[in-house]
């Protein structure tokens, strides 16, 4: 089954002085939260997928490396001591098992599921405890990015619609893009990993359609004009760059970007693309779609 793109993380050192970027540029944003594994994250809900704005918050707290398992904080923590930013892209799941089965078929290097709980703050106040397992995968040509599956065990508590009315009027991630300087060697892992089994391939750019949104893999001067700034460095291998939200009014997104003081490119296809030193090192578009 081709899965969706369920959050994207995004990697800060101050995760209130992110959070209130955010809410400056029009998004809601969650309450903190804390892992068990010594991370926290303050979450921007949109319809069915979300940006997860985390941070390490108690690095005593973060499990040593254990082989055949994924480290998800310390991952995240080595991303940090190197640069703000896109660290990993997540799809949603009906069964994290089923999909580490899947990826391992599929020849993608993979790793023990990982389950965890946290308590969620609800809306009036009051919280309630939400539960996740997730399936991991990673490409070695990409050691700045890993990817994974997440199956909600509470997903009632977890969803609200209070959380998901922004005044810049987003309502949903349309693509995420990986910079790479040559796109069809992410092919067959991109494949493997959405559970998708074709791809559409450019002289430019590698685009896999999930069942929410897009992966799209550019060259560097197929993402800058996409995204409107440069590409990122690209010494260690293809990056998380950047992603493109869904907004019902172009020009409240504008207007927010306005009140923020957030300098902003406008594209020829009507967009508005943020510069990713102002958005934690990620380039963001906003794009006009009916909601």
């Amino acid at each position: 089954m081709t899965k969706g793109i369920d959050h994207l993380v995004i990697c800060c050192n101050d995760l209130e002085a992110a959070a209130q970027h955010y809410q400056a540029l029009g998004f809601t944003v969650t309450p903190y939260a804390r892992h068990p594994v010594g991370t926290a994250n303050r979450l921007v809900q949109l319809q069915g997928v979300f940006i997860e704005l985390l941070t390490v918050a108690a690095p005593d707290d973060i499990p040593s490396d254990t082989p055949g398992s994924f480290n998800f904080a310390a991952f995240n923590q080595r991303f940090l001591e190197a640069r703000e930013g896109f660290s990993m892209l997540v799809l949603d799941s009906e069964d994290a098992r089923a999909d580490q089965r899947a990826f391992e078929k599929a020849g993608l290097d993979t790793y023990a599921p990982f389950d965890f709980s946290r308590d969620a703050r609800l809306p009036d106040g009051s919280t309630a405890r939400v539960g996740f397992s997730l399936a991991f995968a990673t490409h070695q040509a990409m050691p700045d990015a890993a990817f994974f599956t997440c199956q909600q065990h509470a997903p009632e508590h977890f969803w609200k619609p209070d959380y998901q009315d922004h005044a810049n009027t987003a309502h949903t991630v349309i693509e995420v893009a990986i910079a790479a300087e040559h796109p069809l060697e992410l092919s067959e892992f991109l494949m493997g990993y959405s559970g998708r089994d074709d791809a559409v391939a450019s002289d430019d750019a590698l685009v896999v359609e999930t069942a929410r949104g897009r992966i799209a893999v550019y060259r560097p001067d197929a993402y800058r004009g996409r995204y409107g700034y440069p590409v990122p460095d690209l010494s260690n291998g293809p990056r998380l760059a950047g992603y493109t939200i869904g907004v019902a009014s172009i020009e409240e997104a504008k207007r927010c970007c306005d009140v923020a003081a957030v300098d902003f490119t406008s594209l020829d296809d009507g967009g508005l693309a943020i510069a990713p030193e102002t958005m934690n090192a990620t380039a963001v578009v906003f794009e006009q779609v009916n909601t």
